[in-house]
């Protein structure tokens, strides 16, 4: 029968903190074909059984089953809300029906006044801390006097903290409030405490550390960027169940301490004395009277919101696989995975004993440990035991990039059974899958999805291990669309395009880093002392990364919300501009491609080529976006600005013989991705680039801004063939040479493992960097034919386009969409050219079904195929259908 298998708040199964602005999506499932919508009902209640109902809208007239906003729909603080829907379908062969009503999400109601949270910020602190990195324990004891009904925390802190009530952990977030720009914002939580809070003593605690608050940020080594001490505030409402509520703050009755953690900085890693551990801290009678009293502090953000979702939390559990000794004698542990993750330590010893790890990713070429590419970063974790009882420690403020842990000292041996990994990033749901019969291939998605899950650490990181992890524009930019296949990235990227907003209004270019903490001193680096802003393909994360969101879940809140910082965007180019030719300060190019000269991470791209074609692209996105918000003078002006950008490009960057004056892949890709070469150039253009790749015997050179588009530009214009022979390589350089090299995430470098062993450099050499992972957008484009419709974007109609090739017998895909699964799968049989495709297409929506290189079409399923442009072509409803087709 057809049924709702899911409604989602906010793209959210527990949406958090909200006032208002709710929208709603929920996905309809029916064995029907041509499954559509006709009228909703959604109910809110503040009980699951709905019998205290807030909002019924009855029977809704409606097709829209995503994006859903009533804007009477607001929500109290505190107060806990169950939404669910029904709703009316029609499909083939059933007709008119009724679902039954879907289990329920869950709204948490946020805090009317949140800025009110910067009045309570208490520190245990002291002016000889300001310097340190240590962790302190905040606890205060309440006395419940009456039966409780229901309870709430709102908390937010100045550095990490762990919130605890009566001696439990109240959630498995881990590094919360998260990162933002604290100048300007700092988020809260909010937590349902019912369970941990009873009549009678009750105990709130809180462990708090320097976090990105004051510890040690970037390769500039930056101490204390935001402030001087770590702090806590929070807000505990209590509901009884006479009717009335008691509040407790955060203020200076609380008493503090200085905890066991020692030292516990991003880069450095923790140091814990467990010797200085106070059992019972967070419980209820514990003598305190040794405790000092704690002092107020200022709040240095702007303003307090909201935290609505993609908490970073301990995801999944992965315990080691071999534990051997180097050539060097060093004892190490391999977990066969480079992840972001938590080291867990099972052991025993004597008290006083001392357990030194190093965390690093790999091994050199004779097989012994590896850390200069940490650079400065420590990664290390130091414990001192407390007793000879067994123990497990799991370090609080800081994650480690690795594969590899080197045991430096140890009671006794260590092996398998004294560790565990816990994976750290911030929740997402995988709405992502490919596979396929070239093992190689299968081996680099995993290997796309998991640096992605290593750098998606509350922020879009470029590596997770050396003194960096930074939120790289670029590359943020870069992989957008690749993550946005893989996971729900909309309350992730929502979150940092905010921070990239606020932090572009502070310095008037886009950042390279969101959020900035460069800007203040540009000039301790010799790179960035040459412009600390707005560098093409960077920058342009403020236009691609909404658009690709809008795309992705067809919602236009994205747009709106970053109108203004794309606006911004276009106008700063156009001020720095030159006959339209955009250039400006430090430019990053086609960054760390293998055309650079020796000795230099910039490509041979010139500057202003890249610089202007993505001036080009990010103009003609933000004309589309224009046109969607209705915006249509200022989409008019930008479209005549974006004509003039191609002209001057094409009158630049091309000879009148229809040359480009750069012989680079990357200028030649560029050219043909953004549609910057002359129509009648565009021949010209192909065989310029297929020329440039078989003058590197069918490799690529291409660097940052190069590689994404290589395969889509060549498999756009007639060059499927060579697309999935640069694929498919697996020598150097190569996407399936790491994968031969035995990389499990993708490299920074495409050598940084060089063939003879040897690495590509200590100074910048990640092992786990997803830039490159971009590919993993054609996987799903391209080979599956996974793709959206821009005029019905999220999946409201799917085109369904795969690319036979490669010698691949079978390639399977899924996209978990706002509506439901969108699936393909197709089988070549290659001795007789048989394609044997199956399509899942999600109820309420609609696809086109497109066939390149078809010759004939065996079994059409019930549709109606017919000459499409280069393809043969059929409309379809939702339901499943397999085709049958011979290829020419």
């Amino acid at each position: 029968m057809t049924r709702i298998s899911r409604i989602q708040v906010n793209y959210l199964d527990h949406a958090k903190g909200l006032t208002d602005s709710a929208q709603f999506s929920w996905m309809i499932e029916s064995p029907f074909r041509n499954c559509r919508q006709k009228q909703y009902q959604l109910q809110i209640a503040t009980d699951p059984s709905f019998s205290d109902l807030v909002l019924d809208t009855g029977f809704v007239d409606s097709a829209e089953s995503a994006h859903v906003r009533i804007p009477e729909c607001t929500f109290k603080e505190g107060i806990l809300y169950f939404v669910h829907v029904r709703a009316v379908t029609e499909a083939d062969d059933q007709g008119l029906a009724t679902t039954t009503y879907c289990k329920p999400a869950t709204i948490l109601g946020g805090l009317q006044h949140p800025d009110e949270l910067k009045d309570h910020f208490i520190t245990a602190e002291t002016k000889d801390d300001i310097e340190k990195a240590k962790g302190s324990y905040l606890r205060k004891e309440i006395t419940i006097e009456k039966n409780v009904a229901s309870a709430v925390v709102f908390s937010t802190a100045l550095g990490m903290y762990q919130l605890r009530i009566n001696g439990e952990l109240v959630s498995d977030e881990q590094f919360a409030p998260g990162w933002t720009t604290y100048d300007h914002r700092l988020l809260y939580q909010s937590h349902d405490v019912t369970e941990f809070i009873a009549s009678g003593k009750n105990v709130i605690g809180a462990h708090v550390g320097a976090g990105w608050y004051k510890g040690t940020l970037s390769f500039l080594m930056i101490h204390n960027f935001y402030g001087p001490v770590s702090a806590l505030s929070l807000r505990l409402d209590v509901q009884y169940t006479d009717g009335t509520q008691e509040s407790f703050y955060t203020d200076d009755s609380w008493k503090g301490i200085d905890s066991p953690v020692l030292h516990a900085q991003l880069y450095d890693g923790e140091t814990y004395d467990a010797r200085k551990e106070q059992p019972g801290w967070d419980c209820a009678d514990f003598d305190d009277s040794s405790w000092r009293n704690v002092k107020k502090t200022d709040c240095t953000s702007k303003h307090i919101e909201a935290q609505e979702g993609s908490e970073v939390a301990t995801q999944e559990v992965i315990s080691p696989k071999l534990a051997f000794y180097t050539p060097k004698g060093e004892r190490v542990i391999d977990f066969g995975q480079n992840m972001s993750a938590l080291p867990e330590i099972h052991g025993q010893g004597k008290a006083g004993d001392t357990i030194t790890l190093t965390c690093f990713e790999v091994l050199d070429k004779d097989g012994n440990v590896y850390i200069d590419n940490l650079r400065r970063a420590k990664q290390e974790i130091i414990y001192t035991i407390k007793d000879d009882k067994p123990f497990v420690y799991r370090p609080h403020f800081t994650f480690f990039g690795f594969r590899f842990i080197y045991v430096k000292a140890f009671p006794g041996r260590a092996d398998l059974d004294n560790f565990k990994a816990f994976v750290v990033h911030s929740t997402m749901e995988q709405t992502g899958n490919f596979k396929c019969s070239n093992p190689d291939l299968n081996q680099l998605q995993h290997n796309i999805l998991w640096g992605l899950k290593s750098n998606f650490v509350d922020v879009p990181t470029d590596c997770p291990q050396r003194d960096e992890r930074l939120g790289w524009t670029g590359d943020a930019q870069i992989f957008c669309r690749t993550a946005c296949f893989n996971v729900n990235t909309y309350t992730f990227f929502k979150k940092w395009l905010k921070d990239l907003a606020l932090d572009q209004k502070h310095i008037g270019g886009v950042p390279h880093v969101v959020p900035d903490i460069l800007y203040k001193y540009p000039y301790d680096n010799w790179l960035l002392s040459k412009g600390p802003h707005s560098a093409a393909a960077w920058a342009d994360a403020a236009v691609i990364n909404p658009w690709m969101l809008y795309l992705t879940f067809g919602d236009t809140e994205i747009l709106e919300l970053q109108y203004e910082s794309m606006k911004d965007w276009i106008d700063f180019m156009k001020t720095h501009s030159v006959n339209n030719i955009w250039n400006y300060k430090l430019q990053f190019g086609d960054w760390v491609a293998l055309d650079a000269e020796e000795g230099s991470y910039f490509g041979a791209t010139p500057n202003d080529l890249t610089c202007t074609a993505y001036y080009a692209y990010s103009t003609e996105l933000f004309v589309k976006v224009c046109r969607v918000l209705g915006k249509s003078t200022v989409a008019d002006e930008y479209e005549q600005l974006h004509k003039k950008i191609v002209s001057s490009f094409q009158t630049t960057f091309f000879t009148e013989e229809g040359t480009m004056t750069a012989q680079t892949q990357t200028a030649h890709i560029l050219a043909l991705h953004f549609h910057l070469a002359p129509k009648a150039f565009i021949p010209k253009v192909v065989t310029g680039l297929k020329k440039l790749l078989a003058d590197h015997d069918g490799h690529l050179v291409t660097g940052f801004v190069g590689t994404p588009y290589f395969c889509h530009a060549l498999s756009s214009n007639g060059c499927l063939k060579e697309a999935y022979e640069l694929l498919l390589k697996d020598d150097f350089p190569s996407w399936l040479y790491q994968v031969r090299k035995g990389a499990t995430t993708i490299w920074e470098h495409w050598d940084g493992i060089k063939p003879d062993g040897s690495m590509w450099s200590e100074d910048m050499n990640s092992f786990n960097h997803y830039a490159y992972g971009a590919i993993g957008e054609w996987l799903y484009r391209a080979v599956a034919g996974l793709e959206v419709d821009e005029k019905n974007p999220g999946y409201k109609h799917s085109i369904i386009a795969p690319r036979i090739g490669g010698g691949l017998s079978f390639v399977q895909a899924s996209y978990r969409s706002v509506h439901g699964d969108v699936c393909v799968q197709w089988k070549h049989k290659k001795q007789s050219g048989i394609v044997v495709l199956t399509v899942h297409i999600p109820a309420n929506t609609t696809a086109t079904i497109r066939l390149h290189e078809a010759l004939a079409v065996l079994d059409e399923d019930g549709l109606s195929f017919a000459e499409g442009e280069n393809a043969l072509e059929a409309e379809a409803g939702s339901g499943e259908f397999s085709i049958t087709y011979a290829l020419k």
